[in-house]
């Protein structure tokens, strides 16, 4: 196999070469190896120095990039499996290189997770994880960590595949990041809890092509009952800006009051928070002293969650701007007209225009008219 060396973060390590004249560089290799996923693994790194679990598995390794930085940089137990005996290979290949103790096991993800046990948990598929989440359920000890790149059907552009994969129905909203990663937390937990089992957010988050979730598990059906109370819809007015929340399986029919329209659900997906803020903390305080290339944008990313309200949809205020006929101005004076009005308002983490706020949506219009 061609291969070229890389680092990432304090690791150096091979991977297969690649054609960087294709679209998608990552598909020419032998093995498969995505750059524009650093960031994602960085912050895993920076997560786990911070939550230091027992042991960790790279249930779907490919080029092992993953859990080669976790075994180097964190120094804990790993285990990095794949079904492709190259990649198992190339894997093996740099864990002997860098001097690791770190086990490599070829077969199927599935099977593995269902015959062990791992304190920490990691999916990161080539597009959906929604088939290996059962199994991960019931492999992972106190953490289950989930990367899903098919954001079309988790965000409703594919609606019939969003459906078959995740059990929602998502909704091609303004809000659609948030969309998108509710309707996998959401899925996830409701994989989770048939097993009596909790979940709790931990480090949830979107970025350009994909969602990333870090959850703690809990034991016992009273755990499952708290996280199964979170499950709920966004019901969004088709005719105009309104959305409300609900929570439960099933959504009750609710008019808006704006416009009289029946307000359409979109879920079922995850309500309430995504993110611990005493982890964020601590994940911060961590980062200066990990070695990370993508480590100011991480930086920038804790900052904003830990701010950002735990309201289940945005609004985008560039588009509120354009239905009114008024020029936006900054977000910033939106967020502070709004605060100063006794309101909550804050940024969405995955976009420069979005804004939370638990105004309703009359004074928000009314604020960015400059009213």
């Amino acid at each position: 196999m061609d291969v070229v060396e890389v680092t990432e973060g304090r690791t150096r390590f091979f991977v297969s070469r690649q054609d960087p004249h294709l679209q998608f560089p990552p598909g020419s290799g032998q093995v498969f190896y995505n750059t524009r996923m650093e960031m994602n693994r960085d912050a895993t790194v920076l997560l786990l120095a911070v939550l230091k679990p027992q042991s960790y598995l790279d249930a779907m390794g490919a080029s092992g990039a993953r859990g080669l930085r976790v075994a180097h940089e964190v120094g804990i137990p790993v285990t990095i499996n794949d079904w492709n005996a190259k990649a198992v290979d190339l894997a093996r290949q740099n864990v002997e290189a860098l001097g690791l103790a770190a086990e490599v096991t070829h077969g199927d993800a599935n099977v593995l997770m269902s015959g062990r046990t791992f304190d920490a948990v990691d999916l990161d598929p080539f597009g959906t994880p929604a088939p290996f989440v059962d199994s991960a359920a019931r492999c992972a000890g106190n953490y289950l960590f989930v990367t899903a790149t098919d954001t079309a059907p988790l965000c409703g552009a594919h609606l019939k595949a969003g459906m078959r994969r995740y059990f929602s129905r998502p909704r091609n909203t303004e809000y659609h990041p948030e969309v998108g990663l509710r309707t996998l937390l959401g899925f996830v937990v409701r994989e989770v809890i048939k097993y009596d089992r909790g979940v709790e957010p931990v480090f949830c988050y979107a970025h350009e092509h994909f969602h990333r979730l870090h959850l703690r598990l809990r034991y016992g059906a009273a755990a499952a009952d708290r996280a199964l109370a979170r499950i709920g819809y966004v019901m969004q007015c088709p005719n105009c800006h309104y959305r409300s929340e609900q929570t439960g399986m099933l959504p009750e029919p609710e008019e808006c009051p704006l416009c009289g329209a029946n307000l359409v659900p979109v879920g079922p997906l995850w309500t309430g928070r995504i993110n611990d803020d005493a982890t964020l903390a601590a994940m911060q305080e961590a980062l200066p002293s990990v070695t990370a290339g993508t480590g100011a944008r991480i930086g920038r990313l804790l900052a904003t969650c830990r701010q950002e309200l735990d309201t289940s949809s945005h609004y985008d205020y560039h588009v509120i701007a354009k239905h009114l006929r008024v020029s936006p101005g900054r977000i910033e004076t939106v967020i502070e007209r709004l605060v100063a009005l006794g309101y909550r308002a804050s940024r969405a983490h995955y976009s420069g225009t979005a804004l939370k706020t638990d105004a309703p949506l009359p004074v928000l219009e009314k604020v960015v008219s400059g009213g």
